[in-house]
């Protein structure tokens, strides 16, 4: 059930994920805008981490496909705050880069699990 995801070792990458987000976080200026911001981000990057784990320990195919939904849905989330935070504070832009290119990695590979669940019915 899970041997397509553990060819990517993704309960260590999106853990690492995780804590690049929150590192990167500790890193802006907190002010108005940018809490509320951070803290929707650092929610969605660290759910996709903790769906995938929940999604190891599924109880069946159907409980574990919807763990890795709703991994991709987070991931997809975690680029839009990304570069919401990129226009609202500039000197984060090449870091948010960076880390909104690893989210779109994330997001193309639980699509993948996804299609080749549907695939193999």
């Amino acid at each position: 059930m899970t041997q397509l995801a553990n060819n990517y070792n993704l309960e260590e990458r999106t853990a690492v994920f995780g804590e690049n987000v929150i590192r990167f976080c500790r890193g802006i200026k907190q002010d108005t805008i940018t809490l509320p911001l951070v803290s929707q981000l650092i929610r969605s990057a660290t759910s996709i981490g903790a769906n995938y784990m929940e999604a190891n320990a599924a109880s069946s195919r159907k409980d574990f496909r919807n763990k890795i939904s709703i991994c991709k849905k987070e991931a997809r989330e975690t680029k839009y705050w990304l570069e919401i935070i990129a226009k609202a504070n500039e000197e984060s832009k090449e870091e948010a880069r960076k880390l909104w290119k690893e989210a779109h990695e994330l997001t193309l590979i639980f699509s993948k699990i996804i299609l080749t669940m549907e695939n193999k019915g």
